[in-house]
């Protein structure tokens, strides 16, 4: 008898606190797609504050209740919407989903723009990089200094070759010189 009692009390315990139908729609119910923008909000702002939460603050920006003021709601309401939509698993599951979605596609979209910074950063280098060589004056001075050697080098040759030919051309020996030397 008392197996019985007590299996009756907790079913009906159980009845009692699960509710009979669930929680009731409320009066002041956000709608999917502001739940869907709030809980992005929300996200973005709960895994900027573990980094920034000091820079955002010191930008008077009140973090704990950022969200609520940018969509005019205020907590209680949040949490019977919230409740509510926790409920009924199919539209909160839809708005989950569309909440991942739009998450991934700004991770996406934040990834295209890093690697398109990157590449401008470093055309930026590189393009810095051909200047300077460009302007490069002790580049320039001293390939200045390097032709002045070769022409200095062309001229001696060129010299050292007419030297050579004129020495050639006047070694005019006369019977009497040859004479006097001997």
């Amino acid at each position: 008898m008392i197996k019985r009692q007590l299996i009756f009390f907790c079913i009906l315990l159980l009845m009692i606190s699960c509710g009979f139908g669930g929680p009731d729609k409320p009066k002041n119910l956000i709608s999917k797609s502001d739940m869907v923008k709030i809980l992005i909000d929300a996200k973005l702002i709960g895994s900027a504050t573990i980094t920034n939460k000091n820079a955002m603050e010191a930008r008077g920006l009140k973090i704990e209740s950022y969200v609520f003021e940018k969509y005019g709601i205020d907590s209680l309401q949040f949490a019977q919407s919230n409740n509510y939509y926790a409920y009924h698993l199919s539209e909160y599951e839809e708005i989950y989903t569309m909440v991942t979605d739009s998450l991934e596609k700004l991770k996406k979209d934040l990834k295209a723009l890093e690697a398109k910074e990157e590449k401008e950063l470093k055309k930026q280098k590189e393009d810095s990089i051909n200047a300077l060589k460009e302007n490069d004056t002790l580049k320039s001075d001293t390939l200045k200094v390097d032709k002045k050697k070769e022409l200095i080098k062309i001229k001696e040759l060129k010299k050292k070759k007419l030297d050579e030919n004129e020495a050639v051309l006047i070694t005019p020996v006369s019977d009497k010189e040859r004479q006097l030397h001997k």
